[in-house]
């Protein structure tokens, strides 16, 4: 009976191709059970993408209250919070209100973060309807150029919110007006200016932008956001492409699995489209990464595989983005330090087998978060620069090399 089990289990794994072992040797299944093996992801640190440049969210204190000593620190340290190396807040229309931001500006700088600032209007009186009036252009670089000073400066500034979402009550704008008050007034905004800050990353009315040559000599780089967008490449417009607003479902609990996963796969997208920069809204919501109550969501423990373990500066480097069905994976680099992240969207535990090429690697960190755990650690070696691991039913794993 034991041989006629054991012909069994050999003519059932060569069937369904399952495997207990990676390709370095050592066993990695959970206890016992067959898990599904699919085609190798291939990592090659030699070949580099773009520089990643972080990821983070917004913090909107006039709208719904600022951030509390608490939240901040969950949000940006990389230790015992997300992570966040991004905060984005709002300049205000009116100037008394500029001071509402700082403490949470300066809370985040003192975790290394960068802070992007955008405007959803001028003051009034620089406007006709939704619109900036020509003849306030100097007038409204002067205000935000007097934001930037009262906040204690800010990495760069944004001078529209969605410009093209003509339905909003917040200031429009064409491309070519954008263009023609950056190219006039760009330089005098007080930091690097971050534009056109499009809805659905628009790619007409990016490159209708930057066909202003004096405009896009004064832009430190793209932005848009991606609502009703699947993330793409915009090719080659000779800007890093920063990703400044979305979140993918405000009626939803930010602990609900299956919306945190769907985070997950979309920050994937983002980085395997090109992108630098991925920014949620709300840093603080029910359905934010943060929630009422102070507690890291499934949602934030999500973008913490990201934020944590890929800092600004690092590259993304080659790596096969959808090894098989419900896989989804991709790889960064730090000098010698390899980090990859991988999504599992399968209902079942899929091991997945890795090649690195122009690195070398001995060593892993492992962080796994699934719906009833949090970035749970272990690690593991790995030999000739291959290894195959079991990534669990529904899960992020972010792997770090050290």
């Amino acid at each position: 009976m034991k041989k006629d089990l054991t012909i069994f289990l050999a003519i059932f794994v060569l069937l369904t191709g399952c495997s207990k072992k990676n390709t370095s040797g050592t066993n990695d299944n959970t206890a016992g059970v067959l898990a599904r093996e699919e085609a190798t992801a291939a990592v090659n640190a030699g070949t580099i993408q773009q520089t990643i440049q972080g990821f983070g969210g917004m913090s909107h204190p006039i709208w719904i209250g600022d951030l509390t000593s608490d939240q901040r620190t969950k949000a940006f340290s990389t230790t015992s919070g997300i992570g966040m190396s991004i905060l984005r807040v709002s300049v205000p229309e009116n100037s008394t209100q500029f001071a509402a931001e700082k403490p949470t500006i300066d809370a985040a700088k003192s975790y290394g973060a960068r802070v992007i600032a955008t405007a959803w209007n001028a003051p009034a009186s620089m406007m006709n309807n939704l619109y900036l009036k020509t003849s306030s252009y100097a007038d409204y670089a002067a205000h935000l150029r007097a934001y930037n000073t009262a906040v204690g400066g800010v990495y760069a500034i944004s001078p529209w919110n969605e410009p093209n979402y003509l339905p909003s009550g917040w200031m429009h704008g064409t491309a070519t007006e954008i263009a023609n008050f950056v190219a006039q007034q760009g330089s005098n905004c007080g930091a690097p200016i971050m534009a056109p800050e499009p809805l659905n990353m628009d790619q007409t009315f990016i490159n209708t932008y930057l066909s202003n040559a004096t405009a896009a000599s004064k832009t430190a780089f793209v932005c848009g956001h991606i609502y009703g967008k699947t993330p793409y490449n915009l090719g080659n417009i000779g800007k890093s492409v920063w990703m400044t607003e979305h979140y993918t479902n405000s009626s939803i609990s930010g602990n609900d699995w299956n919306n945190a996963m769907a985070a997950a796969k979309e920050i994937h997208d983002c980085m395997n489209a090109g992108w630098a920069a991925y920014v949620w809204w709300y840093i603080r919501r029910f359905y934010g990464p943060i929630d009422e109550n102070s507690a890291i969501t499934k949602l934030g423990y999500v973008m913490a595989h990201f934020a944590r373990y890929i800092r600004p500066g690092y590259s993304k480097i080659s790596c096969t983005a959808n090894p098989t069905t419900g896989i989804y994976t991709t790889a960064y680099k730090s000098g010698n330090q390899i980090v990859i992240v991988a999504i599992n969207t399968n209902s079942a535990i899929t091991y997945q087998p890795f090649s690195i090429g122009g690195a070398t690697v001995n060593n892993f960190n492992r962080y796994v978060t699934t719906s009833t755990s949090n970035l749970a650690t272990s690690n593991f070696a790995i030999t000739n620069n291959s290894f195959g691991i079991n990534l669990p039913a529904s899960s992020i794993t972010t792997l770090v090399s050290y």
